[in-house]
């Protein structure tokens, strides 16, 4: 469990770590699979960087202290550019990467990058105000295939669903047809609409056609776009029926139709039955452009998406040329908070080590240290016991970490032993030969 002394800042214990940790790492593994390099960040942006996509600048840490320090020395006063905030996601932060290395970069360029991040929001359940990431993006220069739409979910589920963790369902729309819809109907704030789907989980129908309403959409076009946000379904005919039962027609939305079911098709061939069409997917952020994405543990749905994205074409800019990108960012520690505590993961052990060396005397605790030198030097992970307490004593300590072996020094020229305190077997060992089965050699994460 995570400790709660200081609400919104997780510390896991170790064996929380652990199960973290085999996320991370399992992540990064497919990650790298697909292509994607791995880069890092400064933790630190200027806020006119940080607010330039439209978040709140109450979500923002921003640096006060260090901000007045170096004013203080520079004899100047604040300005937007020159104060800074620690960054709240990390595709802001990619976007200014992008544009600052874009001569030593090839592009289409495929990123993976996972770091903190810190949100100044009130914390509850699986949200917090300091976080782990994982994001992926592909971004190009001037113009990105469509394709990659259809590859980034894709990668996603693959490294979700390869994990040990309820079924993952991604949830994809493409913001073209929910404009679509609204230039059909009249709708000309399209802003409003998009943000006011965005919330149909949260606040129901009746909450979005009021807040339709208060931005001037009528009844009429709010039916439709309610009765759009029913449709869902993971086959392209499907959608191409629920669309056409609305009786609209546009070109942005025959575009977005075909583009959402081109999507559908391909992840219906690699990845059957994970890619699901749900029309009430909107994203509230105004720079997704077509495709959108949002991801769902199966028996935890109160959690929220665990994983979200879109295709953007303006975010990344230089006012010369433009860098559009597709991309999906998990929020790791809001997963691995509900596995840790559901609980649906858990170590096999608290420590890496797998044996403990025992000390017989103080005087002879050489010898033990000897021992751990000699396994770790074969890559057997080993800690020495603390004390030369009883054997006993020494036994309770391994045990209550986890720590499946215990390693007997022979005393008088006698061979050393190594004991199994699962099973209670325990056989003679020499240090530079002896090897646990594979399995105990680091922690496992098993399903509770």
């Amino acid at each position: 469990m995570a400790r709660t002394s200081l609400s919104g800042f997780p510390e896991w214990l170790p064996e929380g770590r652990i199960v973290e940790q085999f996320v991370l790492d399992h992540l990064r593994h497919v990650f790298e699979l697909h292509g994607f390099a791995g880069i890092e960040t400064r933790a630190v942006e200027t806020l006119e960087q940080l607010e330039s996509k439209g978040e709140t600048s109450k979500e923002i840490y921003v640096l006060d202290r260090l901000q007045a320090m170096k004013e203080a020395e520079a004899g100047r006063r604040s300005s937007k550019e020159r104060r800074m905030g620690l960054h709240f996601d990390l595709t802001v932060p990619f976007a200014r990467y992008v544009i600052e290395n874009a001569n030593e970069l090839d592009f289409p360029f495929k990123r993976y990058q996972i770091q903190k991040v810190w949100r100044g929001e009130r914390p509850q359940d699986g949200r917090f105000r300091e976080f782990t990431q994982a994001d992926i993006d592909v971004v190009g220069m001037g113009e990105l295939p469509f394709h990659y739409e259809v590859e980034l979910p894709l990668v996603m589920a693959e490294a979700l669903s390869t994990l040990p963790i309820p079924r993952v369902t991604v949830l994809v729309n493409n913001r073209k047809v929910v404009q679509g819809v609204c230039e059909a109907l009249g709708v000309t704030d399209v802003e409003a609409a998009l943000r006011g789907l965005d919330k149909l989980d949260k606040i129901g129908p009746e909450g979005v056609a009021a807040e339709l309403a208060g931005n001037g959409i009528t009844a009429e076009q709010t039916a439709t776009l309610l009765a759009m946000a029913q449709i869902r379904s993971a086959s392209a005919e499907e959608i191409r029926q629920g669309i056409a039962g609305l009786d609209l027609s546009s070109e942005l939305l025959e575009e977005g139709v075909d583009q959402l079911c081109a999507l559908l098709e391909s992840a219906e061939l690699r990845l059957p039955g994970v890619v699901v069409a749900d029309l009430k997917i909107a994203r509230g952020l105004d720079y997704y452009t077509g495709s959108v994405y949002e991801t769902v543990m199966e028996g935890h749905e109160d959690l929220g998406s665990i994983c979200s994205g879109g295709r953007y074409d303006s975010l990344a800019t230089d006012g010369k040329r433009t860098y559009p990108g597709v991309g999906l960012s998990i929020g790791v520690s809001r997963l691995v908070s509900r596995l840790i505590s559901a609980p649906v993961l858990r170590a096999s052990r608290k420590v890496p080590a797998a044996v403990l060396v025992a000390v017989t005397d103080e005087a002879d605790r050489h010898r033990s240290d000897a021992v751990a030198t000699a396994l770790r030097g074969r890559g057997i992970p080993c800690d020495v016991a603390p004390t030369a307490a009883k054997f006993g004593k020494q036994i309770k300590f391994a045990d209550k970490r986890g720590i499946p072996f215990v390693w007997f020094p022979g005393a008088d020229g006698e061979a050393d032993t190594v004991k199994d305190i699962r099973s209670g077997e325990q056989i003679e060992a020499v240090a530079d030969q002896w090897m646990p089965a594979q399995e105990d050699l680091a922690p496992r994460v098993e399903v509770c």
